[in-house]
């Protein structure tokens, strides 16, 4: 009796060192950044995987975060307070720029997308949404169109985003969603920008060592240049934060945001 054998592939999970080797040729191949990614939707399963890769990854970090008990109930509270006076000022002029995304192509003004935050916890970031109802699926189309050096896509003339959408990122409005991440214990005012399952799953454990703080709206990057800035100094920046991170440092990187939006500095 013949031996039935399956011939199907065997897809094969990537390792902490595939995953290194694949990032470090890119970025010697492709001088202006990442412009493919090895895998682009997470099922739960692969989102367990890179959670626990994350956390198994940080356990050998030597950077160790700043503050104590004492700096971490503050900022809690803070966040607390600053986000929900925010939504409670913002609530009738994020309605309307809500009902002009409405009007402009009848989709849900409002987007959702999964991110990691502190130990590589993923959490649902909300955003006004400035692409249009598809661009998720049709990041495969723009992904070589990567202005960035590094592995967080930037595209100047992206072609998914939306007549209102433009106005709205350049101002930075469609970030002021993410005050409900801020209330809800998502995110933190001041920290590392939250970044995707498919750029975390290209970083070395360098750059994992980001995920060892709650992410925030913004840190020193965004009052330095946002996306002007290359991204392995957008990385050193954020340890820089991670190591020295106190109350009188994040009131101080508020004071920069709010200039560096005023000013539109680095904004796309």
């Amino acid at each position: 009796m013949a031996e039935n054998k399956d011939t199907r592939p065997v897809k094969r999970t990537l390792s902490e060192d595939d995953i290194t080797d694949v990032t470090l040729q890119q970025m010697k191949e492709n001088k202006e950044g990442v412009t493919s990614y090895p895998i682009l939707d997470f099922d739960a399963r692969a989102m367990g995987l890179l959670t626990t890769g994350v956390q198994e990854t940080l356990k050998s970090s030597q950077v160790k975060p700043a503050g104590g008990l004492g700096y971490r109930f503050v900022k809690r509270a803070f966040d607390i307070v600053v986000s929900a006076l925010a939504l409670l000022i913002l609530l009738i002029p994020l309605g309307i720029v809500m009902l002009a995304i409405y009007i402009e192509d009848k989709g849900n003004p409002i987007f959702s997308q999964v991110r990691l935050t502190e130990n590589g916890r993923p959490f649902k970031m909300y955003k006004l949404r400035s692409m249009c109802m598809d661009a998720e699926e049709r990041f495969a189309e723009v992904m070589k169109e990567n202005e960035s050096d590094g592995l967080a896509f930037k595209a100047e003339h992206d072609p998914r985003v939306t007549k209102i959408g433009d106005f709205i990122r350049r101002t930075s409005i469609d970030e002021l969603p993410q005050f409900f991440n801020v209330l809800k214990g998502d995110m933190s005012i001041i920290g590392p920008r939250p970044p995707l399952p498919r750029e975390v799953v290209l970083y070395t454990p360098e750059h994992m060592d980001r995920l060892l703080v709650k992410g925030g709206l913004s840190c020193i990057c965004q009052t330095e240049g946002r996306s002007d800035m290359p991204f392995e100094e957008w990385v050193d920046t954020d340890i820089e934060y991670i190591k020295k991170r106190s109350v009188w440092l994040d009131l101080k990187l508020m004071v920069k945001t709010f200039t560096a939006v005023v000013k539109r500095k680095g904004a796309r």
